[in-house]
């Protein structure tokens, strides 16, 4: 796989949107960012995986999966390497995580209010 197999599968999920992140190409669906292309010059995608999921995605496939270094990697931030992924492999990771943000948008769905603060409902 590679960074434009990365981006095309991203974007093929319902809602995603590519924006420029501290100008490298990320992914989100309803505001909340799911992965990026922020080490695409070192042949990985990024996810923001759920700290439940990322031990299971490493222990299953230690050679595709890595942890980012530091904080980020602590808040679930993991690498995906691109080359040895299968699509089936890359598409799995990147709706899952889609599919996490769909639901975090659903439990926490935002409005502005008139005066400019933001209303919480839980629909």
């Amino acid at each position: 796989m590679t960074a434009a197999d990365f981006r095309r599968i991203a974007l093929s999920l319902e809602g995603v949107d590519e924006y420029s992140h501290a100008g490298l190409p990320a992914f989100r669906v309803g505001g909340r960012k799911f992965a990026s292309l922020a080490s695409q010059a070192g042949g990985y995608g990024n996810l923001m995986l759920a700290l439940k999921q990322q031990a299971a995605f490493v222990e299953e496939a230690p050679e595709i999966f890595l942890p980012i270094p530091g904080g980020w990697g602590k808040m679930g931030h993991r690498h995906i390497r691109l080359a040895p992924a299968s699509e089936d492999v890359l598409t799995g990771a990147l709706r899952r995580e889609w599919k996490l943000r769909i639901d975090m948008n659903a439990k926490t769905s935002r409005k502005k209010t008139p005066c400019g603060g933001e209303q919480r409902s839980n629909r």
